[in-house]
């Protein structure tokens, strides 16, 4: 396998250097060189053939010492809200931990789940769904699961490593990522749509329309496929009976914590009411946490919780998007793109495929949150050449960017997974399953959804 990657990097790296000494049509030496850079660094996380963090410092190091992009825009990741509410995540999953509130939480819920390992697995993303109805930040739901998932793993008797953790990890990092795609305040990209159709397009989303526009395939959908894949993947057998409960000490301590992670999760589930952004609230929980006395994690407690690795493969995840969208690179590349999109009015399938592919190519390059910044204006000429409303192409971005193909496009993925210490290449086998699934599959049915209900 390392040996594929190996060549599967040489190839990309050959690209790379071709693109960077000759680049495209309406691409400037500059952006053809940071196209390089992009490409080898997406070629280094794919292909794990170095840490994440090393392949991160890599694409700081070559932007910065070729002058291509400012220290800003390079550290961009860094003053994001979402690499706090990470950083705010391990304190939290270390609170839960080791206070023993995850193991407890986990053992009570053990009964309802470990009938099977299908049951936990199936309550495991129902859970998933659920939160993303509640809490407005993938990051956020990520967290509260995590502890609470590994903790009921434990009580099952799943050891690190073996298929059960590994199966519990993937549900939790997909369930409390992928269902939010189709709910409109669920996830940041989600708003970023919302934000650019409002300011550059004049368009108000609707809670209600983008929900029954996209929850039945790309909500409830993928969440019976995400189960049936992790089954398939990582089969297990859950223990007929569960070990006995552990002695029921420091108690107040866990009801402390408790209406701690009670007052976040309301905060977090209001933010709309208070207007506080949900990686302050989680900073703040974290402050909590680390103070002496009423708090739950000590400082060689934080140090070792904390993973400096995954914070900075985040903040380059971030990054990416940044450098291609301020080098102009993503709208030369879209265009480009569009130029060879098989596009005409009347062929509604095939106009539908072609912009939700777009969509998920772009997702590629710029990660998640920066599809909507690079295609919203864009909108009028897609809508020009398809014969589509504005909002009907518009949402067809929602089918790309939730079409997960590599964990680096969805920071909270990679967050989850750091977090349940379990290996990222078992997500990746799950996300290329997925997205080969929805292309072959669920985009077919999604297209006879938005018919059926006359968006196109």
């Amino acid at each position: 396998m390392r040996h594929g990657n190996q060549i599967l990097f040489a190839v990309i790296l050959g690209v790379a250097a071709v693109l960077a000494l000759r680049p495209l049509p309406g691409v400037t030496p500059d952006q053809g060189a940071v196209m390089a850079i992009v490409l080898v660094t997406l070629g280094l996380w794919g292909t794990g053939l170095l840490a994440p963090y090393l392949s991160t410092l890599i694409f700081f190091a070559a932007l910065l010492v070729g002058g291509l992009a400012t220290p800003e825009t390079v550290f961009a990741g860094f003053s994001s809200a979402a690499m706090w509410l990470v950083m705010s995540g391990f304190v939290i999953g270390a609170a839960i931990t080791g206070s023993g509130l995850g193991a407890r939480l986990g053992a009570a819920l053990a009964p309802h789940l470990s009938k099977s390992y299908t049951a936990l697995i199936a309550g495991l993303v129902g859970l998933g769904v659920i939160l993303s109805f509640l809490m407005p930040s993938s990051m956020g739901r990520a967290m509260v699961m995590v502890p609470l998932g590994m903790g009921l793993a434990e009580a099952l008797g799943f050891a690190r490593g073996s298929n059960g953790r590994i199966g519990v990890a993937v549900a939790i990092a997909m369930a409390s990522n992928l269902p939010g795609f189709a709910i409109l305040p669920a996830n940041i990209p989600n708003m970023v749509l919302t934000g650019a159709s409002d300011r550059l397009l004049g368009l108000q989303l609707g809670y209600a329309d983008y929900l029954i526009l996209h929850f039945p395939v790309l909500g409830l959908g993928k969440s019976i496929l995400l189960i049936w894949l992790i089954l398939r993947l990582f089969p297990a057998t859950a223990g007929a009976s569960l070990p006995a409960q552990p002695a029921d000490t420091g108690t107040a301590r866990r009801v402390w914590l408790t209406v701690l992670l009670a007052m976040t999760l309301a905060l977090w589930a209001t933010d709309k009411l208070h207007g506080i952004n949900p990686a302050w609230i989680g900073m703040t929980l974290a402050v909590v946490l680390l103070m002496p006395r009423i708090g739950f994690v000590s400082g060689p407690g934080f140090r070792e919780a904390v993973d400096f690795g995954t914070l900075l493969f985040v903040a380059g995840a971030l990054a990416l998007g940044a450098v291609v969208s301020a080098s102009g690179l993503g709208e030369v590349l879209a265009n480009l793109v569009l130029q060879g999109l098989p596009l005409a009015p009347g062929q509604d399938f095939s106009n539908f495929i072609a912009l939700s592919g777009l969509g998920a190519v772009t997702a590629l390059l710029t990660t998640q949150p920066g599809v909507p910044a690079v295609l919203t204006p864009l909108a009028p000429d897609l809508a020009a050449a398809t014969g589509l409303s504005l909002e009907a192409v518009v949402m067809t971005q929602v089918v790309g960017f939730s079409t997960v193909v590599f964990p680096y496009q969805a920071a909270p993925l990679i967050v989850a997974m750091g977090l349940s210490k379990e290996p990222l290449s078992a997500l990746v086998r799950v996300t290329l399953l997925t997205a080969a699934v929805t292309l072959l599959i669920l985009l077919p049915l999604d297209f006879l959804w938005w018919r059926l209900l006359g968006w196109l």
